[in-house]
């Protein structure tokens, strides 16, 4: 079931707190803005290729398959659009 969507993005329920994100393979580099979540996060790559995460002041890094970041409340982070599609696994605490 699809909870939320943005302009970049589709969430789709997973349990509780736990959601699941993509980003399709389509989406415009522009679209990938800074931002800052309101809860901890704790986001797990389940798929995904050439795609890069970055917090603020720091340079970006690689993400793939099977990384996990933890993305504490109201910290500026963004993602860098990759190849393919990216999936996460979203857990709010």
């Amino acid at each position: 079931m699809e909870i939320s969507s943005g302009d970049a993005y589709q969430d789709y329920a997973f349990d509780g707190n736990r959601f699941m994100r993509y980003f399709s393979e389509g989406v415009e580099s522009d679209e990938m803005v800074w931002h800052r979540d309101h809860k901890d996060r704790m986001v797990e790559v389940v798929g995904g290729e050439g795609w890069k995460f970055q917090y603020d002041n720091q340079m970006p890094q690689n993400i793939g398959v099977g990384d996990i970041l933890e993305i504490k409340a109201m910290e500026f982070h963004r993602l860098i659009k990759g190849k393919t599609e990216l999936i996460l696994r979203i857990t709010e605490k």
